[in-house]
């Protein structure tokens, strides 16, 4: 099988995985991006064979993103050249972003001050470029409007950075993925992407919206449909899983030109003698008769847009392994589905406060299974998720919650027939033969027979392909990876990791769980890269005495 490597020639490396069109196109924007010196270097390269392996990599990417989910393809939509304008007509209700937004009328918001337009501005996510882009694309969501958004996009081609976007399914990542009877959190507009409104396309494909929540399925084919109908798809391959993403250093001594990897120690010892060169990115592609292609990559830049629902949590107790223990939403539905639980007298056991486990509660209730709902927290605690949900917008959560309040279990009472609360418990163990123990705060203890269990407690990002499981990226760098708790440490404007130079993320693993804010990374991470194209240009310029050397 053919090694997919930059370390092929780059006419060998896309013939494989794309028309000669997009191979075109590929190829061109490169020599844009690099320039004419790089340019004849390529097309002086022969055309390989499949099978034959160059050791020398000529070409690096200057962006690979990783994930293909909403972050990715936002990401990806704006490093391929597209930018929103203030729209000629448009007077934002906030005046004195409106203000700031006329003064440079005539500039991309990409080419603005995003710390100066984000400046006092408030919103639910604790990035402000995020509640700046936010405010552009949905102005005054949080009060209720549904205001139109201020911008207008261009394709402007000259601003393209040539990428790729690696996913392990199509793309929308794991909108694909979820249950599909459940209805999405957040409105059907505020889950679109800039350039395709999702009402327009929905009315395209069936019967008008009854309401604004809308199907996780519908929102995964309205990505990939995007990705389509944007001509984004030269820029994403499928069915690609990361194994390794690690820094090329080069020995200043070293005048062969040659990067390569040197241990942590070597590194500690001399690290004066070493720069920081480009990304190396190792995985496989998984194709349709299962077989593995491995590929090797090399990127000036990566952006982490993984999400954080690859690894589910876990309690970490005794027995959680047996196989009636689900961790997934999809598993337990794929078992009520089946029909394995329904006619049991035994109850399901469903742990977890928030919205995935109201949605197993749903899932068990309406079809007759009875559950037994255990969480931590007080049924009054005011993080609770449900008290921060409007109850005629969200009338099936609330029902969860109205149960959860007055349902609970006591000693008084047994179980009741459909559903009892456990508020302030937590599970101690599982047993073999299907039974749990739960303890309450007072340390008293209970044994119930189940007919299954269902873990909802949160997800972690699957980060292995980092050293230390990109654990030393986040704000406490003993702790993994998550998106409340512990998310990446980025730069509030430019979304590069703190801890890593030019590695960026977005999305969940900087706190943006919601779609309205993802946009906003994919926005910080282009104008950072558009600017630092723009400098190496100039530089360039000068080097080679254009204008006198006054670039």
């Amino acid at each position: 099988m053919p090694v997919w490597c930059c370390r092929c020639s780059l006419a060998g490396h896309f013939r494989n995985y794309s028309d000669p069109e997009t191979e075109g196109e590929i190829f061109n924007s490169l020599v844009q991006y690099f320039g004419d010196n790089l340019g004849r270097r390529v097309k002086a390269m022969p055309l390989v064979e499949e099978t034959s392996l160059l050791e020398d990599s000529s070409v690096t990417l200057p962006v690979v993103v990783i994930g293909n989910g909403p972050s990715g393809i936002c990401l990806s939509y704006m490093l391929s050249g597209y930018r929103p304008y203030l729209s000629s007509e448009a007077i934002h209700p906030n005046t004195i972003l409106h203000s700031k937004l006329e003064e440079a009328r005539h500039l991309s918001i990409v080419d603005q001050d995003l710390e100066y337009l984000s400046e006092g501005l408030e919103g639910r996510s604790s990035n402000p470029v995020a509640v700046l882009f936010d405010a552009l694309l949905h102005p005054d969501a949080d009060f209720g409007y549904d205001y139109p958004s201020i911008l207008h996009w261009k394709l402007e081609q000259h601003h393209y950075i040539p990428h790729l976007v690696l996913g392990k399914g199509p793309p929308g990542g794991a909108w694909h993925n979820m249950e599909g009877s459940m209805l999405t959190i957040s409105f059907g507009n505020w889950m679109e992407l800039p350039g395709l409104k999702f009402k327009d396309w929905v009315s395209s494909k069936r019967r008008n919206l009854k309401g604004d929540r809308v199907m996780p399925e519908e929102i995964a084919r309205y990505y990939k449909h995007y990705v389509k109908v944007m001509g984004l798809q030269k820029n994403f391959r499928e069915n690609t899983y990361i194994t390794s993403v690690s820094r090329l250093y080069r020995d200043q001594v070293d005048n062969d030109g040659q990067d390569r990897d040197i241990s942590t120690q070597h590194l500690q010892i001399e690290k004066s003698k070493f720069t920081k060169r480009n990304w190396e990115i190792r995985g496989y592609q998984r194709i349709r008769d299962g077989s593995h292609i491995p590929f090797c990559l090399f990127a000036e830049n990566v952006a982490l847009a993984t999400g954080t629902l690859d690894s589910p949590g876990r309690l970490e107790i005794d027995g959680e392994d047996f196989p009636f223990v689900f961790h997934s939403m999809p598993e337990f539905g794929a078992a009520i589905s089946k029909g394995q639980l329904c006619g049991k007298v035994d109850p399901v056991l469903i742990v977890g406060s928030g919205l995935t486990a109201a949605d197993a509660v749903l899932c068990a209730y309406n079809n007759n299974v009875p559950v037994i709902h255990v969480f931590r927290r007080r049924v009054t605690d005011p993080s609770l998720i449900f008290k921060q949900l409007p109850k005629k917008l969200y009338p099936e959560y609330h029902k969860v919650y109205h149960m959860m309040c007055t349902q609970s279990y006591s000693l008084d009472s047994n179980l009741l027939s459909d559903y009892t609360s456990f508020p302030e418990h937590h599970v101690l163990s599982f047993k073999s033969d299907m039974k749990c123990i739960l303890q309450n705060i007072s340390g008293l203890k209970k044994i119930f027979k189940l007919s299954a269990a269902v873990v909802l407690i949160g997800s972690h990002p699957n980060l292995s392909f980092l050293k230390e499981q990109g654990c030393y990226l986040g704000y406490n760098s003993s702790q993994p990876i998550t998106c409340k708790g512990n998310p990446v440490e980025i730069d509030a404007y430019t979304y590069e990791c703190v801890k890593e130079a030019n590695l960026f993320a977005l999305g969940p693993l900087v706190g943006d769980n919601f779609v309205r804010f993802l946009k906003g990374g994919a926005l910080g991470v282009t104008r950072c890269l558009a600017t630092r194209q723009k400098k190496k240009k100039q530089h360039l310029f000068v080097e080679r005495g254009g204008g006198d050397g006054i670039a």
